[in-house]
Protein backbone atom coordinates (compact mmCIF):
# COMPACT_ATOMS: atom_id res chain seq x y z
CA UNK A 1 0.00 0.00 0.00
CA UNK A 2 1.32 3.61 -0.64
CA UNK A 3 0.81 5.20 2.59
CA UNK A 4 4.12 3.36 4.01
CA UNK A 5 7.29 4.28 2.45
CA UNK A 6 8.82 0.77 3.40
CA UNK A 7 8.06 -2.43 4.95
CA UNK A 8 9.31 -1.65 8.42
CA UNK A 9 7.13 1.26 8.86
CA UNK A 10 4.55 -1.31 7.91
CA UNK A 11 5.14 -4.01 10.15
CA UNK A 12 4.97 -1.23 12.71
CA UNK A 13 1.44 -0.37 11.63
CA UNK A 14 0.45 -4.11 11.54
CA UNK A 15 1.49 -4.02 15.46
CA UNK A 16 -0.69 -1.14 16.12
CA UNK A 17 -3.18 -2.36 14.17
CA UNK A 18 -3.31 -6.14 15.55
CA UNK A 19 -3.46 -4.36 19.17
CA UNK A 20 -6.63 -2.12 18.06
CA UNK A 21 -8.17 -5.28 16.96
CA UNK A 22 -7.50 -7.56 20.56
CA UNK A 23 -9.08 -4.02 22.21
CA UNK A 24 -11.58 -4.02 19.81
CA UNK A 25 -12.69 -7.63 20.08
CA UNK A 26 -12.17 -7.63 24.30
CA UNK A 27 -15.25 -5.29 24.45
CA UNK A 28 -17.21 -8.24 23.42
CA UNK A 29 -15.62 -11.57 23.91
CA UNK A 30 -14.35 -11.80 28.02
CA UNK A 31 -10.82 -13.88 28.27
CA UNK A 32 -10.47 -16.53 25.46
CA UNK A 33 -7.19 -14.25 24.52
CA UNK A 34 -4.84 -17.18 22.81
CA UNK A 35 -7.69 -18.11 21.17
CA UNK A 36 -8.32 -14.82 19.71
CA UNK A 37 -4.56 -14.49 19.10
CA UNK A 38 -5.33 -17.75 17.03
CA UNK A 39 -7.69 -16.71 14.91
CA UNK A 40 -6.17 -13.28 13.72
CA UNK A 41 -3.21 -15.44 13.35
CA UNK A 42 -4.99 -17.61 11.05
CA UNK A 43 -6.50 -14.77 9.24
CA UNK A 44 -3.16 -12.88 8.43
CA UNK A 45 -1.45 -16.26 7.46
CA UNK A 46 -4.02 -16.80 5.04
CA UNK A 47 -5.31 -20.15 6.66
CA UNK A 48 -8.08 -21.95 8.03
CA UNK A 49 -8.76 -22.29 11.68
CA UNK A 50 -10.99 -25.44 13.71
CA UNK A 51 -12.03 -24.95 17.03
CA UNK A 52 -13.04 -27.55 19.16
CA UNK A 53 -14.91 -26.78 22.70
CA UNK A 54 -18.05 -27.34 24.33
CA UNK A 55 -21.15 -25.97 23.26
CA UNK A 56 -21.81 -22.57 25.06
CA UNK A 57 -18.15 -20.95 24.70
CA UNK A 58 -18.68 -17.97 22.35
CA UNK A 59 -17.78 -19.58 19.15
CA UNK A 60 -20.49 -18.17 16.92
CA UNK A 61 -20.20 -14.44 18.85
CA UNK A 62 -16.21 -14.68 18.83
CA UNK A 63 -16.02 -15.13 14.85
CA UNK A 64 -18.97 -12.61 14.38
CA UNK A 65 -17.26 -10.05 16.79
CA UNK A 66 -13.93 -10.94 14.45
CA UNK A 67 -15.86 -10.51 11.05
CA UNK A 68 -17.24 -7.07 12.72
CA UNK A 69 -13.33 -5.72 13.66
CA UNK A 70 -12.03 -6.78 10.37
CA UNK A 71 -14.63 -5.21 8.07
CA UNK A 72 -15.92 -8.37 6.22
CA UNK A 73 -18.76 -10.31 5.33
CA UNK A 74 -19.71 -12.81 7.28
CA UNK A 75 -22.06 -16.67 6.95
CA UNK A 76 -23.29 -19.18 9.56
CA UNK A 77 -23.61 -22.38 8.15
CA UNK A 78 -25.40 -24.85 10.66
CA UNK A 79 -24.33 -28.05 9.58
CA UNK A 80 -26.45 -31.40 9.65
CA UNK A 81 -26.91 -34.67 9.06
CA UNK A 82 -29.65 -33.44 6.06
CA UNK A 83 -27.25 -30.68 4.59
CA UNK A 84 -26.39 -30.72 0.89
CA UNK A 85 -23.54 -29.85 -1.22
CA UNK A 86 -26.03 -27.54 -2.69
CA UNK A 87 -27.04 -25.82 0.51
CA UNK A 88 -23.74 -24.89 0.72
CA UNK A 89 -21.88 -23.81 -2.19
CA UNK A 90 -25.58 -22.85 -3.77
CA UNK A 91 -27.89 -23.86 -6.86
CA UNK A 92 -29.21 -23.29 -10.42
CA UNK A 93 -32.52 -22.27 -11.12
CA UNK A 94 -34.04 -21.18 -13.53
CA UNK A 95 -35.33 -17.29 -13.88
CA UNK A 96 -38.13 -15.89 -15.20
CA UNK A 97 -37.45 -16.24 -19.06
CA UNK A 98 -36.71 -20.19 -18.53
CA UNK A 99 -32.63 -19.59 -18.50
CA UNK A 100 -30.71 -21.21 -15.64
CA UNK A 101 -29.18 -18.57 -13.24
CA UNK A 102 -26.64 -19.63 -10.53
CA UNK A 103 -28.06 -18.48 -7.16
CA UNK A 104 -24.66 -18.16 -4.67
CA UNK A 105 -24.85 -20.09 -1.39
CA UNK A 106 -23.37 -19.21 2.23
CA UNK A 107 -20.28 -20.19 1.14
CA UNK A 108 -19.61 -16.60 -0.54
CA UNK A 109 -18.56 -14.66 1.69
CA UNK A 110 -15.47 -13.50 3.67
CA UNK A 111 -15.51 -15.50 7.14
CA UNK A 112 -17.31 -19.02 7.17
CA UNK A 113 -18.76 -20.16 10.60
CA UNK A 114 -18.80 -24.04 9.99
CA UNK A 115 -20.96 -24.88 12.82
CA UNK A 116 -20.41 -28.63 13.80
CA UNK A 117 -18.76 -29.65 10.63
CA UNK A 118 -18.71 -33.24 11.90
CA UNK A 119 -22.50 -33.55 11.87
CA UNK A 120 -22.79 -33.72 8.51
CA UNK A 121 -21.90 -36.86 5.94
CA UNK A 122 -18.53 -36.88 3.92
CA UNK A 123 -20.16 -35.88 0.67
CA UNK A 124 -20.82 -32.18 2.35
CA UNK A 125 -18.34 -31.68 4.12
CA UNK A 126 -16.08 -32.33 0.70
CA UNK A 127 -18.09 -29.48 -0.40
CA UNK A 128 -16.26 -26.99 1.55
CA UNK A 129 -12.79 -28.95 0.64
CA UNK A 130 -12.46 -27.58 -2.48
CA UNK A 131 -13.30 -23.66 -1.74
CA UNK A 132 -11.05 -24.16 1.34
CA UNK A 133 -7.94 -25.31 -1.07
CA UNK A 134 -8.88 -23.45 -3.82
CA UNK A 135 -10.57 -20.85 -3.07
CA UNK A 136 -13.19 -21.33 -6.03
CA UNK A 137 -16.27 -23.58 -5.72
CA UNK A 138 -17.68 -25.80 -8.95
CA UNK A 139 -21.24 -25.82 -9.75
CA UNK A 140 -22.84 -27.55 -12.89
CA UNK A 141 -19.39 -27.74 -14.36
CA UNK A 142 -18.96 -23.90 -13.90
CA UNK A 143 -16.04 -22.44 -11.39
CA UNK A 144 -17.16 -19.28 -9.50
CA UNK A 145 -14.05 -17.43 -8.00
CA UNK A 146 -14.78 -17.11 -3.94
CA UNK A 147 -13.64 -12.82 -2.82
CA UNK A 148 -10.40 -12.48 -0.77
CA UNK A 149 -9.84 -12.23 2.01
CA UNK A 150 -11.57 -16.21 2.59
CA UNK A 151 -11.62 -17.81 5.73
CA UNK A 152 -13.19 -20.85 7.08
CA UNK A 153 -13.67 -21.20 10.68
CA UNK A 154 -15.38 -24.71 12.05
CA UNK A 155 -16.10 -25.56 15.00
CA UNK A 156 -16.63 -29.64 16.55
CA UNK A 157 -18.13 -30.49 19.64
CA UNK A 158 -15.78 -33.04 21.76
CA UNK A 159 -18.44 -34.47 24.04
CA UNK A 160 -20.96 -35.87 21.50
CA UNK A 161 -19.65 -38.78 19.11
CA UNK A 162 -23.49 -39.62 18.44
CA UNK A 163 -24.67 -39.57 15.13
CA UNK A 164 -21.20 -37.21 13.73
CA UNK A 165 -19.00 -38.09 10.79
CA UNK A 166 -14.96 -37.79 11.85
CA UNK A 167 -13.49 -35.38 9.74
CA UNK A 168 -11.16 -37.34 7.42
CA UNK A 169 -7.27 -36.63 7.85
CA UNK A 170 -7.38 -34.90 4.23
CA UNK A 171 -9.67 -32.42 4.96
CA UNK A 172 -8.03 -31.62 8.68
CA UNK A 173 -5.13 -30.35 6.75
CA UNK A 174 -6.38 -28.39 5.12
CA UNK A 175 -7.19 -26.69 8.50
CA UNK A 176 -3.95 -24.65 9.49
CA UNK A 177 -4.72 -24.46 12.98
CA UNK A 178 -6.71 -27.19 15.42
CA UNK A 179 -7.40 -24.39 18.71
CA UNK A 180 -8.96 -25.96 22.10
CA UNK A 181 -11.31 -23.80 23.84
CA UNK A 182 -11.78 -24.54 27.85
CA UNK A 183 -14.09 -22.56 30.15
CA UNK A 184 -13.45 -19.16 31.64
CA UNK A 185 -11.85 -18.84 35.01
CA UNK A 186 -14.17 -18.14 38.22
CA UNK A 187 -13.30 -14.25 37.67
CA UNK A 188 -13.92 -13.85 33.52
CA UNK A 189 -17.42 -16.24 34.02
CA UNK A 190 -18.23 -13.12 36.17
CA UNK A 191 -17.24 -10.59 34.20
CA UNK A 192 -19.36 -12.82 31.33
CA UNK A 193 -22.54 -12.94 33.30
CA UNK A 194 -22.42 -8.67 34.79
CA UNK A 195 -21.68 -8.15 30.86
CA UNK A 196 -24.55 -10.19 29.34
CA UNK A 197 -27.06 -9.43 31.80
CA UNK A 198 -27.39 -5.55 31.63
CA UNK A 199 -28.97 -3.33 29.52
CA UNK A 200 -25.85 -2.37 27.18
CA UNK A 201 -24.79 -4.98 24.70
CA UNK A 202 -21.38 -3.73 23.67
CA UNK A 203 -19.98 -4.17 20.31
CA UNK A 204 -16.75 -3.98 18.32
CA UNK A 205 -15.88 -1.19 15.86
CA UNK A 206 -14.74 -1.75 12.51
CA UNK A 207 -10.48 -1.14 12.58
CA UNK A 208 -9.49 -2.90 9.01
CA UNK A 209 -10.46 -2.71 5.38
CA UNK A 210 -10.35 -5.57 3.05
CA UNK A 211 -7.75 -4.64 1.26
CA UNK A 212 -5.57 -3.92 4.21
CA UNK A 213 -6.07 -7.55 5.26
CA UNK A 214 -4.75 -8.20 2.06
CA UNK A 215 -1.90 -6.07 2.09
CA UNK A 216 -0.94 -7.42 6.04
CA UNK A 217 -1.13 -11.03 4.79
CA UNK A 218 0.80 -10.44 1.47
CA UNK A 219 3.45 -8.99 4.41
CA UNK A 220 3.32 -11.71 6.74
CA UNK A 221 5.18 -14.15 3.89
CA UNK A 222 7.70 -11.52 3.04
CA UNK A 223 8.85 -11.32 6.51
CA UNK A 224 12.34 -12.98 6.25
CA UNK A 225 13.44 -16.15 8.56
CA UNK A 226 16.43 -17.55 9.21
CA UNK A 227 17.29 -21.00 7.85
CA UNK A 228 18.46 -22.09 11.34
CA UNK A 229 14.62 -21.69 12.19
CA UNK A 230 13.00 -22.90 8.92
CA UNK A 231 15.58 -26.13 9.49
CA UNK A 232 14.15 -26.88 13.22
CA UNK A 233 10.52 -26.26 12.01
CA UNK A 234 11.06 -28.80 9.37
CA UNK A 235 12.60 -30.73 12.02
CA UNK A 236 10.25 -30.59 14.54
CA UNK A 237 7.80 -31.93 11.59
CA UNK A 238 9.98 -34.39 10.68
CA UNK A 239 10.11 -36.04 14.71
CA UNK A 240 6.56 -36.85 14.43
CA UNK A 241 7.00 -39.60 11.67
CA UNK A 242 7.60 -42.58 12.95
CA UNK A 243 8.77 -44.17 9.89
CA UNK A 244 11.16 -41.27 9.31
CA UNK A 245 14.90 -41.14 10.00
CA UNK A 246 16.18 -41.66 13.48
CA UNK A 247 12.33 -40.28 14.95
CA UNK A 248 12.69 -39.67 18.51
CA UNK A 249 11.64 -42.46 21.04
CA UNK A 250 8.43 -40.65 21.88
CA UNK A 251 7.17 -40.82 18.02
CA UNK A 252 8.12 -44.75 17.83
CA UNK A 253 6.19 -45.44 21.01
CA UNK A 254 3.07 -43.71 20.26
CA UNK A 255 2.65 -42.62 17.20
CA UNK A 256 1.08 -43.84 14.29
CA UNK A 257 1.02 -41.33 11.84
CA UNK A 258 3.06 -38.49 11.76
CA UNK A 259 2.56 -34.79 9.51
CA UNK A 260 3.10 -34.29 5.95
CA UNK A 261 5.19 -31.01 4.25
CA UNK A 262 2.07 -28.73 4.49
CA UNK A 263 2.55 -28.80 8.62
CA UNK A 264 6.32 -27.38 8.27
CA UNK A 265 4.36 -24.61 5.89
CA UNK A 266 2.31 -23.20 8.28
CA UNK A 267 4.69 -23.70 11.45
CA UNK A 268 7.22 -21.39 9.20
CA UNK A 269 4.24 -19.02 7.87
CA UNK A 270 2.49 -19.04 11.54
CA UNK A 271 6.11 -18.39 13.12
CA UNK A 272 6.22 -14.82 10.92
CA UNK A 273 2.95 -13.82 12.05
CA UNK A 274 3.09 -14.59 15.17
CA UNK A 275 6.73 -12.56 15.42
CA UNK A 276 4.63 -9.86 13.37
CA UNK A 277 2.04 -9.27 16.19
CA UNK A 278 4.49 -8.77 18.46
CA UNK A 279 6.69 -6.31 17.15
CA UNK A 280 9.49 -8.50 15.36
CA UNK A 281 11.25 -8.09 12.26
CA UNK A 282 11.69 -11.50 11.80
CA UNK A 283 10.42 -14.98 13.85
CA UNK A 284 13.26 -17.25 16.19
CA UNK A 285 12.30 -20.87 17.49
CA UNK A 286 10.19 -19.48 20.07
CA UNK A 287 7.45 -18.09 17.47
CA UNK A 288 7.67 -21.79 16.20
CA UNK A 289 6.56 -23.48 19.66
CA UNK A 290 3.68 -20.87 20.22
CA UNK A 291 2.09 -22.14 17.13
CA UNK A 292 3.46 -25.81 16.97
CA UNK A 293 1.08 -27.09 19.18
CA UNK A 294 -2.04 -25.92 17.08
CA UNK A 295 -0.75 -26.10 13.78
CA UNK A 296 0.89 -30.65 14.90
CA UNK A 297 -2.25 -31.52 17.01
CA UNK A 298 -4.49 -32.69 14.43
CA UNK A 299 -1.77 -33.74 12.31
CA UNK A 300 -0.49 -36.74 14.33
CA UNK A 301 -2.07 -39.75 14.92
CA UNK A 302 -2.00 -41.73 18.26
CA UNK A 303 -1.86 -45.50 18.59
CA UNK A 304 -3.58 -47.89 20.85
CA UNK A 305 -0.55 -47.64 23.31
CA UNK A 306 -0.64 -43.58 23.58
CA UNK A 307 -5.39 -43.79 24.46
CA UNK A 308 -4.88 -46.62 26.88
CA UNK A 309 -1.97 -44.47 28.74
CA UNK A 310 -3.86 -41.31 28.27
CA UNK A 311 -0.97 -39.56 26.66
CA UNK A 312 -2.18 -36.74 24.87
CA UNK A 313 -1.45 -35.15 21.59
CA UNK A 314 -0.23 -31.90 23.61
CA UNK A 315 2.21 -33.98 25.84
CA UNK A 316 3.97 -35.45 22.72
CA UNK A 317 4.26 -32.32 21.17
CA UNK A 318 5.42 -31.07 23.98
CA UNK A 319 8.14 -33.82 24.10
CA UNK A 320 8.78 -33.78 20.64
CA UNK A 321 9.77 -29.88 20.48
CA UNK A 322 12.48 -30.25 23.68
CA UNK A 323 13.99 -33.29 20.41
CA UNK A 324 13.66 -30.83 18.23
CA UNK A 325 16.02 -28.41 19.86
CA UNK A 326 18.57 -30.79 20.51
CA UNK A 327 19.20 -31.06 17.36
Amino acid sequence: MEKYKDEVEAADDFGRKVAALKQEISKVIVGQDEVVDAVLTSVFSNGHCLLVGVPGLAKTLLVNTISDALGLSFSRIQFTPDLMPSDIIGSEILDDQRNFKFVKGPVFANIILADEINRTPPKTQSALLEAMQERVVTAAGNRYPLQAPFFVLATQNPIEQEGTYPLPEAQLDRFMFNVWLDYPSFEEEVQIVKATTGGIIAEANQVLQADEILFFQDLVRKVPIPDGVVDYAVNLTSATRPNGANPPEVTKEFINWGAGPRASQYLVVGAKCHALMRGKYSPDREDVRAVATNVLRHRIVRNYKAEAEGITSEKIIEDLMQAAAAI
